[in-house]
């Protein structure tokens, strides 16, 4: 009984999604016989800089221009791309890069060391993780084609975040990097399967095949191995209404629309027209800011913790458990070395009426409380909506605030803007993925636990699986005894692709590569 008034409660709060602008949204590119992949996104990017913004978005159009040197394969394991291979020194101290030979970027010129040094030392410096870690570090040449990375500890779980696809650290020409400003580079010159064409406000950018584009080997795994471009134009139209994204398919304007909602679903599965693809897309989070206002109190972020159930909100966002898991860990089922129960008794936690007396031990006298989401993803809203709902409950005046992307982006940049944010984050990759952890990331949400700190310092200086996997377990501990930001659970995303398409795959986000039209 009770699951059931949950979810009529919930199914109360949906809202249509508003088809406000739907005659704005126009494809960057006429199709021209099998030449076009065009594809129906959900939000523009704040930046094309991948160095500059932790935003899914940018990683999922701009790995298709710039490559790393390092990236996983099918497993999540760390592997060579642009680098030929790696090593470590036996202090852990030094890592040591052979790079590929031959490998051109999209201007004509060769990649060398001397475009690698500039990238990985810009890159570390506007990674806040990377600047947490490397800022006492740096990437020197060797040779033409031998870079090595001298840091001041031994790091020996490094390799991670030279592996991260979001904010990644794609390599770019010296001249590229020399010419960047604040604001980031004005070039997007990369070694990828596609290069860079068009970018028009609000309406798509395009890329085009690079035609003298070398693989790392001819094998596909993961994001590593082959990746040919096998359309002449890729173009990524901004969509922002999700049920223009849905017609938008099933009339074939697009050959892939993402963030489909959960409900359209069953229709799309009987459309012999289109393939429905379910994956991992990531998990849904309440930050909080801990650098001014309420939620600098310990207590009142306890109270949210306590006043919202965790199954309302992804039941709210995805409308079945065929679309979520609750998994309150840092990692969940697909990481079996890293999983573990630590901190869970608070993520199971719910008491409205503790919730009270906490907030009131927090001094909170009815002051409204900003939380700010977005509607270009439409999970992210509805999440909105119910914590909103569940705060009112417990006497919270929410102010709910709802912006486009990029200006989500910026704004979540400055304490002053916001008290909650609504948001998610693409599947976590390994044990150092979480930005809004670490004090010397100044990540939004600003944490500043030096138990935390300790944690994570040990994880990345573990010499053991044993070592590694006990500190991992101690971070999941401190982080619901800290809550810098809340998890509520792990989510799929629906993507959906033409049947005439052959090789789209997702991993990690949609991959545009291998794909041909038949």
């Amino acid at each position: 009984m009770r699951r059931l008034l949950l979810s009529l409660f919930i199914l109360a709060l949906l809202v249509g999604c508003s088809s406000e602008g739907a005659s704005k949204s126009k494809s960057g590119g006429k199709k021209d016989g099998d030449s076009t992949l065009n594809v129906a996104y959900m939000a523009q990017p704040p930046t094309f800089d991948p160095h500059m913004t932790t935003a899914v978005a940018t990683r999922d159009i701009m790995r298709n221009v710039f490559e790393t040197l390092l990236s996983v394969d099918e497993n999540n394991e760390v592997v060579p791309l642009l680098a030929d291979s790696f090593e470590f020194s036996d202090n852990f101290r030094d890592v040591t890069f052979k790079l590929r030979k031959g490998v051109k970027f999209h201007n004509g010129q060769e990649m060398t060391a001397d475009d690698v040094v500039a990238s990985m030392n810009r890159w570390k410096t506007t990674n806040g993780q990377a600047n947490a870690y490397l800022s006492k570090s740096e990437f020197v040449k060797e040779d033409d084609y031998t870079v090595v990375l001298h840091m001041d500890k031994p790091y020996t779980i490094i390799k991670y975040l030279l592996a991260m696809d979001s904010n990644f650290a794609g390599i770019m020409p010296k001249e590229v990097i020399e010419n960047a400003d604040k604001t980031g580079v004005k070039e997007y010159i990369g070694t990828g399967p596609f290069k860079f064409e068009e970018w028009k406000q609000d309406q798509f950018v395009k890329m085009s095949k690079n035609e003298e584009y070398q693989s790392s080997s001819e094998t596909v795994d993961g994001l590593v191995g082959l990746r040919e471009a096998l359309v002449d134009d890729l173009v990524i139209n901004f969509v922002s209404d999700s049920q223009t994204r849905m017609s938008g398919i099933q009339t074939g304007e697009y050959d892939v629309a993402l963030a489909i909602p959960s409900d359209n679903v069953p229709q799309l599965e009987n459309d012999p027209n289109v393939n429905v693809h379910i994956a991992p897309g990531g998990y849904t989070v309440l930050i909080f800011n801990k650098k001014k206002g309420l939620f600098t109190d310990l207590k009142a972020r306890q109270a949210v913790n306590l006043a919202v159930e965790k199954e309302a909100v992804m039941l709210s966002a995805f409308t079945n458990d065929h679309f979520y898991t609750l998994e309150g860990g840092l990692l969940g089922e697909a990481f079996p070395s890293w999983k573990n129960d630590e901190g869970l008794k608070e993520y199971n936690a719910y008491d409205p009426e503790a919730a009270k007396k906490l907030l009131k031990e927090a001094g909170y006298n009815g002051e409204k409380i900003r939380l700010i989401t977005t509607r270009d993803y439409e999970d992210q809203y509805q999440s909105a909506v119910v914590v909103q709902q569940y705060l009112e409950k417990i006497g919270v005046n929410v102010d709910l605030q709802v912006y486009d992307w990029p200006s989500l982006m910026e704004l979540r940049e400055d304490e002053n803007n916001f008290d909650l944010q609504a948001f998610a984050f693409a599947p976590a990759t390994n044990p150092i993925n979480f930005y809004y952890l670490d004090s010397r990331d100044d990540y939004s949400g600003w944490s500043n636990s030096p138990e935390i700190d300790k944690y994570n310092d040990e994880l990345k200086v573990a010499k053991t699986d044993e070592e590694a996997s006990k500190a991992f377990a101690s971070l999941q501990k401190a982080t619901w005894e800290y809550l810098p930001a809340i998890k509520y659970g792990e989510y799929n995303r629906v993507t959906v692709a033409r049947s005439n398409l052959e090789g789209f795959k997702w991993f990690n986000g949609p991959l545009f590569w291998n794909v041909e039209k038949k």
